[in-house]
């Protein structure tokens, strides 16, 4: 064999492993890189696109992930750089959320109910606060990795989260006693 025809056999063979790791990771966790865009951005379509670029910049990088177990941590780095860009690409027309009304078909059933009460009272927590949470509870990451995600020491993490566990008792207590107070 010529060292022509070895090094193309070399290239095909690296070729192969690349597309089936990158397969495999995309398997294994565009699930949950989806469900964080859309936490993320609130915006099915645009969550879409953006995890549609951040696996084409893995595709990209994908020989700089040297270790496997890092994957996800490493997919959401790039997810949130994604979405920096979309700002710095493009000035979005802002609409004031008072004056949108949105009509909710299951407003009756009391999970649903629940579970918007929930999504409402995170939505008020302080960025700085939601999204070591988000990250958490959602994701399933750990204090040290989400304080590797979100560049913070550790025992900043695990501060963000107990705060943001009380405002959100505190949120949810104040919104059940004002929703008494109205039906009764």
């Amino acid at each position: 064999m010529s060292g022509n025809n070895l090094e193309s056999t070399t290239v095909s063979t690296n070729m192969i492993t690349k597309q089936r790791r990158y397969e495999a990771l995309v398997k294994a966790l565009h699930a949950d890189i989806f469900r964080y865009a859309v936490w993320l951005i609130k915006d099915r379509a645009i969550a879409e696109d953006v995890v549609q670029e951040t696996f084409l910049r893995a595709w990209k990088s994908l020989d700089s992930l040297q270790d496997e177990a890092a994957a996800k941590s490493w997919l959401i780095t790039i997810l949130r750089r994604e979405n920096a860009r979309r700002f710095e690409r493009k000035q979005f027309d802002l609409v004031d959320i008072d004056d949108v009304s949105v009509a909710d078909p299951k407003a009756n059933d009391n999970a649903n109910t629940q579970q918007r009460d929930l999504r409402r009272a995170i939505a008020q927590l302080a960025d700085e606060y939601r999204e070591p949470l988000i990250l958490q509870v959602i994701m399933g990451f750990s204090g040290d990795e989400i304080a590797a995600q979100l560049d913070l020491n550790k025992n900043t993490v695990m501060t963000r989260l107990f705060r943001a566990r009380s405002q959100l008792k505190e949120i949810m207590t104040d919104d059940t006693m004002i929703g008494a107070q109205i039906s009764g």
